[in-house]
């Protein structure tokens, strides 16, 4: 149960993180009563949902041991938002600030993998489970605590310089509409370098089921792996990046829509984001040494695959390089942060616009997220009383701060699975705790998420930097929020949460026995992937997101002869578009005798 929204907090709570006071936006904030708590982790600390957490009393993932619950074990002083409540499955816990009922808990957030937080998972290239390499913020139902935000009581639970001068040139290619063969054929690099498929993908395909398009072949890579991360789809061209490697595919039929574009050095950052014109920005290091940055722009037109502006990112203050950065669109701005700053430039021409540094009481920019806004989060007050994380709305043309929210101390912003609407995942390492928020346009709290089940989205590593950009497997329209629940005894599902009252509205579960993971809502369904089996193709299914029926609805049900390889990327990407699914992987083997594939597209 909770309070009405709005209502003032009873007697003898402390609210979450707060709006900011009349002093001015952009200062940092105390802890007050009626802020919501979002939390992150730490570079290098375990992370929960990124590591290995126990149940509140066993022992962590590096042997000590944990606390019962959230908010501290019976007996203890009340925590920032009062003392533990009741878990579901009957963990001793504490009545809550306003003597209200428990609410059910999201429990402690699993790792696909053990180890430490950061370091890839074992395992390689042909596991059953492909898609394990990145980690899930999967989160079982354990403990329960209530946080107190704006008044109202949420469950949460335990868990875990400028740039170049050159103009960018654009250009077009035709539009392709061919067919693909029922045996697909690798479209090598365009070097003569690819083939018939000695496998034969489709071989034994049945009626009713999708085929393999097309598929690529991984690159050379160095015997310890590679990166390959970032995979942008147009109306036109399949575009990925590998290594060293930028590769553009008609859509069609995986012709080459352009030649290889090969880097001096292996990529480093790309743009989730692409622009209204499709281009993208990626960044490659300036050499092959242990002091080597990641610090060179290129800006990339994906139809032509013809290069525009390039430059050289600038180091920031001491302790502030481009050893690793993080790149984001927004509008017509790229954003490049380092650990504790940013620059902005017009992602057209290269200019640089604004820096975006150290603020008020020790405020670092500490990671961005783009797309249609631009959302900074800042580090402040580090090891003080008052260190805490702000979350910014910036404008993208000027770098004007709209509004700041500040979390309570203990609380770390860790992912954006939204930015319109803003829907933020914050930790609390200390407390073992999760939170999920939205927030108004205008930097308010919409809402809370009060769910019982664990949920299980995957999202990648961010070690040096956070990594903000949301995770695979959530899904986001105006007013809904879709997640992949944990799936715990047989098959998960997907639960949308209404963004208004963090209610789930409705749930359904995967129409197989594998999961179910969300992968975008438009025209009034929600598109799904359902992973496959040893024996059996994955598939595309639609959810109607309105009325009382959401039965999914297969869109393409892919052939079992390719499962072996849908089911064997040790990490993946995935994209729906046009009516065709497209799977890559984001990380090379670079192991020279398994044949590794680096993308296919399924289609009808």
């Amino acid at each position: 149960m909770t309070q009405p929204p709005n209502q003032p907090p009873q007697p003898g709570g402390f609210g979450a993180p707060q709006d900011p006071p009349p002093g001015g936006f952009g200062a940092p904030q105390n802890p007050q009563p009626g802020t919501p708590p979002p939390p992150a982790q730490p570079p290098g600390a375990p992370q929960p949902g990124y590591g290995y957490p126990q149940q509140p009393g066993q022992p962590g993932p590096y042997g000590a041991p944990q606390q019962p619950g959230p908010y501290g074990q019976p007996g203890q002083q009340p925590g920032p938002y009062g003392q533990p409540q009741p878990g579901p499955y009957g963990a001793p816990q504490q009545p809550g600030p306003y003597g209200q009922p428990a609410q059910p808990g999201y429990g402690y957030p699993q790792a696909q993998f053990p180890g430490a937080p950061g370091t890839p998972p074992p395992g390689g290239p042909g596991s059953r489970n492909p898609f394990k390499g990145k980690p899930a913020l999967a989160v079982g139902a354990a403990v329960a605590a209530l946080l107190v935000i704006g008044g109202t009581v949420y469950a949460v639970t335990s868990g875990g310089d400028d740039g170049g001068k050159k103009e960018p040139v654009a250009g077009k290619s035709d539009d392709p509409k061919p067919t693909a063969p029922e045996s697909p054929v690798d479209p090598g690099d365009g070097s003569g370098d690819g083939g018939a498929d000695p496998d034969n993908l489709n071989e034994g395909r049945q009626p009713g089921e999708s085929k393999v398009l097309w598929y690529k072949e991984a690159p050379d890579a160095p015997g310890s792996g590679a990166e390959a991360n970032g995979m942008w789809i147009t109306d036109r061209t399949a575009v990925k990046a590998a290594y060293k490697e930028l590769v553009g595919y008609n859509v069609g039929d995986g012709a080459p829509t352009w030649d290889t574009i090969t880097f001096p050095q292996k990529i480093c950052a790309t743009t989730a984001q692409k622009t209204a014109d499709d281009t993208i920005v990626v960044a490659y290091m300036s050499g092959a040494s242990d002091r080597a940055k990641c610090n060179q722009l290129q800006q990339i037109d994906l139809n032509t695959g013809e290069k525009g502006w390039s430059g050289e990112i600038a180091d920031g203050a001491l302790f502030d390089s481009t050893i690793t950065v993080e790149l984001s669109i927004a509008g017509n701005t790229l954003m490049v942060g380092r650990s504790q700053s940013g620059t902005a430039y017009d992602v057209t021409t290269g200019k640089k616009l604004y820096d975006k540094k150290k603020y008020g009481d020790a405020c670092f920019p500490a990671g961005f997220a783009g797309g249609t806004r631009l959302i900074q989060v800042a580090s402040c007050g580090a090891g003080t009383n008052n260190e805490h994380d702000e979350l910014q709305e910036l404008d993208p043309k000027t770098g004007k701060v709209k509004w700041t929210f500040a979390y309570e101390k203990g609380w770390r912003i860790g992912r954006t699975f939204s930015v319109d609407p803003l829907v933020v995942y914050s930790t609390n390492e200390d407390k073992d705790t999760w939170n999920i928020a939205t927030f108004t346009p205008a930097g308010k709290i919409r809402s809370q998420v009060d769910i019982k089940d664990g949920i299980a989205p995957e999202c990648g590593w961010a070690i040096l930097q956070r990594d903000l950009n949301g995770c695979l497997g959530v899904a986001v329209d105006a007013n809904t929020l879709y997640l992949p629940t944990e799936a715990t005894t047989g098959a998960n599902e997907v639960i949308a949460i209404d963004l208004a009252k963090g209610k789930e509205k409705w749930r359904v579960k995967s129409p197989t026995d594998q999961t179910i993971l969300p992968l975008k809502a438009e025209g009034g369904q929600l598109v799904a992937y359902v992973e496959p089996s040893y024996d059996a193709g994955g598939q595309v299914v639609s959810i109607a997101t309105a009325g009382a029926d959401h039965k999914p609805v297969t869109l393409l049900k892919n052939p079992a002869s390719a499962s072996e390889v849908e089911n064997g990327f040790f990490s993946r990407d995935i994209d729906w578009a046009d009516g065709r699914l497209y799977l890559s992987t984001t990380r090379l083997s670079g192991d020279d005798d398994a044949k590794e594939k680096l993308m296919l597209a399924y289609g009808k």
